[in-house]
């Protein structure tokens, strides 16, 4: 018996209703259907029970989040904001923002003061070190307005590698926006996480950046969410998550 298979534990379909898969009728069916997972085993019984604080359940390939604990949030960081908790100079923080959330949570890797977007907040400890760790390459994508027209060459030049005084960095992709006169619009991606990395690779090859916005980090992205705003992950992005760090266990 697994340690998310227990004779006292909660059934199933209840546990999956409570995730917001419908009603448990018709999770029963999505059991019967041999749609569910537990522990990467297919569940062939209607009566199993689970322990949904280490559970690991997948519907249709991907992972469900079970446990009412655990809070996935997505904040537009605004432009001057630290990303801290709390600050004893008494800058503003990301925690300023967080007023009213019933869990307390970290940011996931950070964003510097004078660069806006997308930041991730949980207090899922496994899922955040994951996330921020080199080893699972999570590629995370910006829009930068930079100085100067950007030549055609600029994305092989920054695919193939730039060496800054720390080391190398390259881009996983590259793309011109467009150009306005001596400004240009370009957005990045890449999964390096050194302090102000694309600031630096882009200033080395000739376009200093005057603003900083990070869209997207995996496959959550900020579309239209409004600057200081904080929304739940979805249930779709939360299991793409987990499928992009998922893949190996052991670091």
């Amino acid at each position: 018996m697994s340690p998310a298979e227990l004779p006292d534990g909660i059934r199933l379909q209840k546990v999956l209703s409570a995730a917001g898969l419908g009603s448990r009728r018709k999770c029963e069916e999505l059991i019967a259907d041999g749609r569910v997972s537990v522990d990467g085993v297919v569940v062939e019984e209607m009566g199993r029970r689970v322990d949904p604080l280490v559970a690991v359940i997948h519907v249709d390939g991907a992972r469900v989040n079970v446990r009412q604990d655990l809070v996935y949030l997505a904040l537009n960081k605004p432009l001057g904001v630290l990303s801290a908790m709390s600050d004893d100079r008494g800058r503003p923080t990301v925690g300023d923002l967080l007023t009213g959330q019933p869990e307390s949570v970290f940011h996931v890797g950070r964003l510097d003061a004078d660069t806006e977007g997308l930041l991730l907040l949980t207090n899922d400890g496994e899922l955040g070190h994951r996330l921020m760790h080199p080893s699972f390459g999570v590629v995370k994508t910006y829009v930068a307005e930079v100085d100067g027209a950007v030549r055609k060459d600029l994305g092989r030049r920054l695919r193939a590698g730039v060496e800054l005084e720390d080391g190398p960095v390259k881009v996983d992709g590259f793309r011109l926006i467009q150009t306005s006169g001596e400004l240009s619009l370009v957005e990045v991606s890449l999964h390096e996480g050194r302090n102000r990395i694309v600031r630096r690779m882009l200033d080395e090859v000739g376009h200093p950046v005057r603003s900083l916005v990070r869209t997207a980090i995996g496959p959550v992205r900020l579309g239209g969410q409004r600057s200081g705003s904080i929304r739940t992950l979805s249930r779709t992005e939360l299991a793409e998550l987990h499928a992009l760090v998922d893949k190996q266990i052991d670091l």
